[in-house]
């Protein structure tokens, strides 16, 4: 095994990783928590808050 065997093998985990970081993000199940967390700037705006 040589160096480059190291690189294919770190490069295919990290492609791995991220195609489950990417089906985890559009999975439907977190679709609400990420549409609640994408309105929280506008939170204050909406209630009236002034800081």
């Amino acid at each position: 095994m040589d160096l480059n065997d190291l690189r294919i093998g770190v490069t295919l985990l990290s492609f791995v990783v991220f195609a489950a970081i990417v089906r985890w993000a559009w999975s439907r199940r977190n679709r609400e928590a990420f549409d609640e967390a994408a309105h929280l700037p506008f939170v204050d705006e909406e209630r009236g808050d002034k800081s």
